[in-house]
């Protein structure tokens, strides 16, 4: 069985993943994907350095992230321009880490992190679709918090992603994080008991 995890930035995903992994499920991360796709060396790198120019190099040959967060973000063409590039690279390389998965595993639950999953119209590869939520203002207030951004910076991050209450009414799960830990992780509990992985 795969699930696809989703949210929006700042609604805890990566606590909630951690808790399915410590169950047993297995983890395909988008986000680490995407930084492995931008190491140098590797060919998606190139085609951002390319696209947007030196300034987002550092002098070592790594990709300057803030300098190209903030060109994309203020610029929805800028930023489709970059999924572009990346997307099909790391889509490509979560399908086979998740085939081999299942191959391997065929008992386990694979779990595959994809932060923008309904926003690249990925839904249909996965069995269910498990989504983290908290309501907008508790989201803004833990991306101000988190990086240190200004309430108009994290407002645009926000904005940027699909509405976090339109991912809650499409998620076959929906994990609420806006609690304690504890909490968060009682629901995950019985999600594992009500699919039979215990």
């Amino acid at each position: 069985m795969n699930i696809g995890l989703t949210g929006g930035i700042a609604t805890g995903k990566s606590t909630v993943s951690a808790l399915l992994v410590a169950k047993g499920a297995l983890l395909i991360d988008a986000d680490a994907i995407a930084r492995e796709v931008m190491l140098p060396g590797h060919p998606v790198l190139t085609a951002v350095i390319q696209h947007f120019g030196q300034a987002v190099m550092n002098s070592d040959g790594t990709l300057h992230r803030k300098k190209l967060s903030e060109i994309v973000f203020g610029d929805p063409v800028l930023r489709q321009a970059l999924n572009d590039i990346t997307h099909p690279a790391i889509r490509e390389e979560m399908r086979m880490r998740m085939e081999s998965y299942e191959r391997e595993h065929p008992d386990k639950l694979v779990l595959a992190d994809i932060p923008l999953l309904y926003e690249s119209g990925l839904e249909s590869l996965y069995d269910e679709i498990m989504v983290v939520y908290v309501p907008r203002d508790v989201q803004l207030q833990r991306l101000m918090l988190r990086d240190g951004l200004t309430e108009e910076q994290a407002g645009l991050r926000l904005s940027a992603q699909m509405d976090i209450e339109q991912k809650r009414s499409l998620a076959d799960i929906v994990i609420d994080n806006s609690g304690t830990q504890a909490e968060t992780k009682q629901q995950i509990d019985q999600f594992w008991q009500r699919k039979g992985l215990a």
